[in-house]
C-alpha cells in the first residue's frame, strides 16, 4: 500500500475500533485512579532508586502496534540479544495494559511518558472532528509551524500544542535544562508526543525519505541531521528484497501470504517483495512504501544512531532521554493482520535490528550507563475474515450505513434532519445547531441515538455525555471510555464495538482501538539490571505507571497530571 504522512479518515475514523475474542476480566476492568481529576499527581518517591545515580541515558522504545502475544508467541525464534535482552536478562511485565478504551497511536504515545490518559491530555485519538463545527482536527497539527526543508501538508503534525500535560522529559528539562530530550519516529505523533513540550522531535518524511523537525523546535537543522539527509540513506533500499528470515517451515504457526483479506497494494502481500519494483527510481511513492516494510525500522534506527553521535547523548553525567518509536509493525499489521506470516517475519527482522542497536549503544554509551525500556502504543486485533475462519464472531461495520440507520431512527422521533453528521474519534457528532434550532435538549437526542446505535450489528455499547461525565464504574467498558473522553474535544456519544468487530469501509486488513485484550495488552520490558533488576513480574500494571517510575529513576517529580503509580520491580 502507498502511504502518505497519515491516513486521514473522517467518516470511518472508527475503523480503529476492533477486538478479538472475549477478553478476560483483568483487561476490561479499569483500575481505580490513584490521582482523581483535579488532584495533584501521586508523589514519585525515588525510593526504589534512591541509592543509585540516574543513568546517563534513558532509551525509550516503542514498537507501534505490537501486542504482547506476538513477543511471547515467537520467543523461541528470537536472536540472543534483541528482545531476549529484556526477557532473559531484564525486568518484564507479563500483564501490562492500557486502561483507556480508544487504543490508537496518538493516545498511546501521549500516555507513555506523561502518565495521563486522554481525559487529561486532550489527545483523544489520531484525528477527530470539532463536536460543534465538524471541522477536522489532528492530534499534533499546528498551522503556525512547518517542516524544515520539506513540504508541510494541511493538518500535518508539527508541534505538541494540543497536548495539555507535561512529560517526564519536560520535568527533567525544567530541573536540568542541559539535559537533552529527543523523539524520533516514522510518524509525526510518534516523535512529537513522547518528546513533550521541551524536547525535540524528528519524523520521517514520506515524500522525500528524509527525517525532519519543525520550526516549533528550531529554525534550521543541526549539521548532523543535514549530513544524514544529504547521504540519502533511504535510497539504498531501492531494489532491495524483503525476504523471509527463516525457512518456510518456521512460519507454520502463522497465516500464509496472499490471503484475500490482505492488502495487495504498495509492496504487495507476498514475500519476497522487492522495494521499488516497477519504479524507475526512488521517489515519493517508494519513500512512502518503505514504512510498511522492515526497512522503515532499519532507517529509523540509523537516524537514532546518528542522533546519539551527533548530540553526544549519554556522553556526560547529565541524563538524556532518547525516544525511538518504530512505526513499521503497525503499517504491516494494518495491511496483513497480526496473524500473518508477513507480520511474523517483520517481528523477526525487528528483533535482529534491536540486537545491532543494543550492540551500538553498549559500545557508544557503555553497557552499564544506560537503561532501555520498550513498550507499544496499542496491540492489534486479528483480521475479521481470518477470525471467522477460526470459528469466532467477527466482522466489519460500514460506518456510513450505521449512521444512516441511526439518522433514520432519530428522524422518526425528532423530525427530518441529519442529526448525526458523522463519526469522530471513537464516537459520533451531531448537528448541534439543528438541535438548538428545534428547541430540543441535546442530552435527549444523545440518549435516543445511544439506543439506536446499540441496535447496529457489531456494536457492543454506546455511552452518552451524561454517562461519561458521571461516576459509574460498574458498567462494563464505561470507565475505559471515560478515560478516552475529553469534554469539548471528544464526541458526546462514544461507541464500543463487539469483540472481533471493527468499523470501516475497507474490505481488507484490520485495525485496533478497542478496550479488549487484543488491543490493550502490550509489552512492557525494561533493561538496566543495576536499576530495574531481573525477572518476570506477573502483577497487573498499566502503561501510565511508566511515567512516575521513570521520574523516580531520574530523581525528579512525576508529571503533574500523571495517573500512574510506581511499577513493582524484582529484587536486584
Amino acid at each position: 500500500m502507498t502511504l502518505t504522512r497519515r491516513t486521514w479518515l473522517l467518516v470511518p475514523v472508527l475503523a480503529a475500533l476492533a477486538a478479538c475474542t472475549t477478553a478476560p476480566t483483568s483487561s476490561t476492568t479499569a483500575r481505580p485512579d490513584p490521582s482523581p481529576a483535579g488532584a495533584p499527581a501521586a508523589p514519585s518517591s525515588p525510593a526504589p532508586f534512591a541509592s543509585k545515580q540516574p543513568p546517563r541515558l534513558v532509551v525509550f522504545m516503542v514498537v507501534d502496534g505490537l501486542p504482547i502475544r506476538q513477543v511471547l508467541g515467537y520467543r523461541d525464534q528470537l536472536q540472543p540479544d534483541g528482545f531476549k535482552r529484556f526477557l532473559d536478562r531484564g525486568a518484564w511485565f507479563a500483564n501490562a495494559y492500557y486502561g483507556h478504551g480508544y487504543t490508537v497511536t496518538a493516545a498511546g504515545h501521549s500516555i507513555m511518558l506523561s502518565g495521563a490518559y486522554p481525559q487529561r491530555s486532550g489527545i483523544i485519538g489520531n484525528e477527530w472532528r470539532d463536536p460543534e463545527t465538524g471541522a477536522p482536527q489532528y492530534n499534533t497539527a499546528d498551522p503556525r509551524y512547518q517542516y524544515i526543508g520539506n513540504a508541510t501538508e494541511p493538518l500535518a503534525g508539527t508541534s505538541p500544542a494540543n497536548f495539555k500535560v507535561e512529560t517526564v522529559g519536560d520535568v527533567l528539562r525544567t530541573r536540568q535544562p542541559a539535559s537533552k530530550v529527543i523523539g524520533i519516529s516514522g510518524k509525526d505523533r510518534g516523535a512529537i508526543l513522547p518528546a513533550g513540550h521541551k524536547g525535540t522531535a524528528y519524523m520521517y518524511m514520506g515524500s522525500s525519505g528524509q527525517f525532519a523537525s519543525s520550526t516549533y523546535y528550531m529554525d534550521k537543522h543541526p549539521a548532523w541531521v543535514d549530513a544524514f539527509n544529504a547521504a540519502k540513506p533511504a535510497d539504498r533500499f531501492f531494489g532491495k528484497a524483503w525476504a523471509p528470515m527463516l525457512p518456510d517451515a518456521a512460519y507454520a504457526r502463522s497465516v500464509p501470504d496472499g490471503q484475500p483479506w490482505q492488502s495487495n497494494s504498495g509492496n504487495g502481500n507476498r514475500l519476497p517483495a522487492v522495494l521499488g519494483a516497477g519504479m524507475e527510481g526512488p521517489g515519493p511513492r517508494f519513500y512512502g512504501n518503505l514504512l510498511p516494510s522492515p526497512f522503515g525500522d532499519e532507517l529509523t534506527l540509523a537516524f537514532a544512531r546518528a542522533a546519539v553521535e551527533g548530540e553526544q547523548l549519554g556522553a556526560d553525567d547529565r541524563t538524556d532521554v532518547l525516544s525511538v518509536s518504530l512505526s513499521s509493525h503497525d503499517y504491516i499489521n494494518h495491511a496483513f493482520g497480526p496473524e500473518s506470516r508477513l507480520s511474523h517475519d517483520h517481528f523477526l527482522h525487528l528483533d535482529a535490528y534491536l540486537q545491532e542497536w543494543f550492540k551500538f549503544l553498549d559500545a557508544k554509551v557503555g553497557r552499564d550507563r544506560y537503561v532501555a525500556v520498550l513498550t507499544a502504543d496499542h496491540g492489534f486485533t486479528d483480521t475479521p475474515e481470518w477470525a471467522r475462519s477460526q470459528g469466532r464472531d467477527a466482522g466489519r461495520v460500514n460506518p456510513t450505513q450505521a449512521v444512516g440507520f441511526v439518522n433514520a431512527g432519530l428522524a422518526k422521533q425528532f423530525g427530518e434532519g441529519q442529526w448525526i453528521v458523522g463519526m469522530s474519534g471513537s464516537g459520533v457528532i451531531f448537528d448541534e445547531a439543528g438541535i438548538r434550532a428545534k428547541g430540543l435538549k441535546a442530552d435527549n437526542v444523545y440518549a435516543a441515538a445511544k439506543a439506536l446505535i446499540e441496535q447496529v450489528p457489531g456494536v457492543q455499547a454506546a455511552f452518552t455525555r451524561a454517562q461519561l461525565a458521571g461516576t459509574d464504574t460498574a458498567t462494563p467498558y464505561l470507565e475505559q471510555m471515560r478515560r478516552s473522553w475529553y469534554p469539548g474535544i471528544a464526541a458526546p456519544v462514544q461507541v464500543v464495538p463487539k469483540p472481533g468487530w471493527l468499523f470501516g469501509t475497507r474490505l481488507t486488513g484490520t485495525t485496533h482501538g478497542s478496550p479488549y485484550e487484543a488491543d490493550t495488552h502490550v509489552p512492557l520490558l525494561a533493561w538496566g539490571p543495576a536499576w530495574f533488576g531481573q525477572g518476570r513480574i506477573d502483577q497487573r500494571v498499566e502503561i501510565v505507571d511508566l511515567a512516575p517510575t521513570l521520574s523516580a529513576l531520574l530523581h525528579v517529580p512525576a508529571p503533574a497530571q500523571s495517573q500512574g503509580r510506581l511499577l513493582p520491580l524484582p529484587a536486584k
